[in-house]
């Protein structure tokens, strides 16, 4: 099994985990031929199942992470009534977080529900680095139907989680508008600095 080691994360919801950092170090060794800064980075070994699965649709790597991320679930399976993957901001054949959620949720008997809604188009975080500016892009960003989360322990469930500004805005609307008794996030990998 994937060695993992699980890091604390913080937010609006009631608990949280990652189960492990996204790198250990990132070291710049030069520009490329376009000008782009290139990096050695290292990456715990679970990270790197993630790197190899996103970018580079490697998909015997997501069994690694399914494998890891539900043993380690499994005990506190008993805590929540569905998963709920936060929704994709990048259009992509394959939906790196649907997969793993519905991996993940399918071997721990965990009904996935992706009843989260955006009403309008979604912009990418990972390049804003301004606190305000993140909280302006997600402001009234997504939707719930109560029907689907009332009363219900939810877990949040996204890849990466790197300022929390997209988990704790779901949150927020699946305790407000959704009427949920309980949101806990559940990650993959968390970034080493909150930007």
């Amino acid at each position: 099994m994937v060695p993992i080691h699980p890091q604390k994360i913080e937010g609006h919801f009631r608990s949280d985990i990652a189960l492990d950092l996204h790198t250990t170090s990132s070291t710049p060794i030069g520009y490329d031929e376009a000008g782009h800064m290139q990096f050695d980075t290292l990456r715990p070994e679970i990270a790197e199942l993630l790197y190899q699965f996103k970018y580079h649709g490697d998909q015997e790597a997501a069994n690694g992470i399914i494998e890891a991320a539900a043993a380690y679930l499994h005990p506190h399976r008993g805590l929540f009534d569905a998963m709920i993957p936060v929704p994709p901001s990048t259009a992509r054949a394959v939906q790196p977080v649907l997969v793993l959620a519905h991996g993940i949720a399918n071997t721990v008997g965990l009904p996935v529900l992706e009843c989260i809604g955006t009403t309008r188009a979604t912009t990418q975080l990972k390049g804003v680095t301004d606190p305000d500016e993140r909280m302006r892009l997600v402001a009234g960003l997504y939707a719930v139907d109560p029907a689907n989360t009332t009363n219900k322990n939810i877990l949040l469930f996204d890849d990466l989680f790197r300022s929390g500004t997209t988990m704790n805005a779901i949150t927020d609307v699946l305790l407000q508008q959704g009427r949920a008794r309980s949101v806990c996030a559940y990650t993959i990998t968390k970034t080493r600095r909150n930007r």
